[in-house]
């Protein structure tokens, strides 16, 4: 039982004040060599300084659990596109997406970074592994299609647990404007995921019992279930587009997540593996690969 307290604390609860990150005082080597940081420190540093420059407007909605969650729009001219951005577990729009916002900017997408519970200037105790946040992207998407009065076409785009996240809101009623999603490194629950971080990680035994341990927790605490974090049955609904990435080496979300995830797609698909790349890496590490397959996938979908 202490155990799985120790790991609900650790994953799960948000020990953060109001509108500040929370610290981190150890530094896992699986997080250190899985981040963007490692081997592409120039380029991160570069892509995250050209966000914080630019003049964004402050957005905010409720969560259908009463959260005030916290969203930066930035638009662009002679818009073709909006862009929704996710960013992944414990991160930051402008962190995940340092290597590409700019570029999509360029390339005419309105985009609105969003805070995920629990980080930023977004409220919440508890990250739910997509399990809610998969209803606060629902709830995005429908403030950019009030806001999208040229009904240009909305993609929504997720790093990380932000790719999970989108990928069960695909299962979810959308807006018409949406028409397609991406979904980098993404896995495939969190029941699957902590399994692979408890093992891999941390070395830990009995883990079946540690994770039921957890979603006890999670369920009492938190007021949400670990089999409500699972992308099966929202892939199986979806009829959207979806491009996969995922880097070959990724040992923090294993390339088995998107494979995965691509096989119980049933809509137009496309998955592509970046060889070399770790964790949110590819856009790094084939620059010219990702961002072709995106303008390729707009290019495609956009009417």
């Amino acid at each position: 039982m202490m155990a799985g307290w120790s790991f609900f604390e650790v994953m799960v609860r948000s020990n953060r004040k109001k509108g500040q990150n929370p610290k981190k005082k150890i530094q896992l080597t699986q997080m250190r060599i899985n981040h963007p940081r490692y081997k592409f420190e120039k380029e991160y540093e570069a892509g995250k300084a050209w966000c914080q420059r630019q003049n964004m407007r402050d957005c905010y909605i409720w969560s259908v659990d009463g959260l005030k969650l916290h969203g930066l729009y930035l638009p662009a001219e002679n818009a073709e596109r909006f862009v929704l951005l996710c960013h992944g577990y414990k991160g930051s729009g402008f962190g995940d997406f340092a290597n590409t916002a700019k570029f999509l900017h360029e390339n005419h997408c309105h985009l609105l970074f969003i805070d995920e519970r629990c980080c930023g200037d977004s409220e919440g105790g508890y990250i739910t592994f997509g399990a809610r946040e998969q209803y606060d992207i629902q709830r995005w998407t429908y403030y950019i299609a009030r806001k999208n009065k040229d009904r240009l076409p909305i993609y929504l785009y997720g790093e990380s647990m932000g790719a999970a996240s989108v990928l069960m809101a695909s299962g979810l009623r959308l807006p018409k404007d949406v028409r397609g999603l991406i979904a980098d490194c993404g896995f495939r629950s969190m029941k699957g995921q902590l399994q692979d971080m408890a093992s891999g990680w941390f070395h830990l035994h009995w883990i079946d019992l540690l994770l039921f341990r957890v979603n006890l927790f999670c369920r009492f605490l938190g007021g949400f279930g670990m089999k409500e974090a699972d992308t099966a049955e929202a892939l199986k609904k979806n009829k959207r587009p979806v491009l996969f990435f995922h880097g070959e080496e990724d040992s923090f979300v294993r390339p088995g997540n998107s494979i995965y995830n691509y096989s119980l797609c049933r809509a137009p698909k496309e998955l592509v593996i970046v060889p070399g790349a770790r964790h949110l890496c590819s856009a790094y590490a084939a620059p010219g690969l990702y961002r072709r397959k995106l303008l390729e996938f707009f290019g495609k979908y956009d009417k």
